[in-house]
């Protein structure tokens, strides 16, 4: 996990590769972006770790993906910065807990993921990738979310406590 975020690994999925190839050609701080699906098949197929990066509150209230990690990138209502992200998230999912797999970051709409994939990957984890349009999707023109995008929105696996 601590490899060149550039450089494809052997026996690499495909949809890694292509999303760390994207993230070269767009120059992304972090390895790569990838779709809710594509997201949800590498771990249901156990090629990678999802780990939700959203508030507990958000997690309890509005859901969350079965079996996912979490480690909050802001805690609180106000959703106040973790000082420590990128060291729990090292503990859960770093080389020292075993894990070589691919580790997908997942928010509300892929903004704060994107966020915890650049300041993971600054603490030298650089094997972790943002899961584009996030959990709940961006908002339509009412201010909605996940009316067009989204985990959810993709009836992919979530529960709600």
């Amino acid at each position: 996990m601590r490899a060149d975020m550039s450089s494809p690994v052997l026996d690499e999925p495909l949809p890694v590769t292509q999303a760390r190839e994207a993230a070269r050609a767009a120059d992304l701080p972090y390895a790569g972006s990838l779709s809710p699906r594509d997201a949800w098949n590498l771990v249901q197929a156990g090629q990678a770790v999802l780990v939700d990066v959203r508030s507990a509150e958000e997690r309890h209230f509005v859901g969350h993906v079965p079996g996912s990690l979490h480690v909050a990138w802001a805690t609180g209502t106000s959703l106040n910065r973790n000082p420590r992200f990128a060291k729990e998230l090292d503990a859960k999912v770093g080389p020292k807990s075993g894990n070589e797999k691919p580790v997908l970051l997942l928010c509300r709409s892929g903004k704060r993921s994107a966020l915890a994939a650049e300041a993971a990957t600054k603490a030298g984890l650089t094997n972790v990738f943002n899961i584009q349009e996030g959990f709940e999707g961006d908002s339509d023109d009412h201010q909605q979310r996940g009316h067009f995008n989204g985990w959810r929105f993709h009836g992919l696996p979530w529960v709600q406590d």
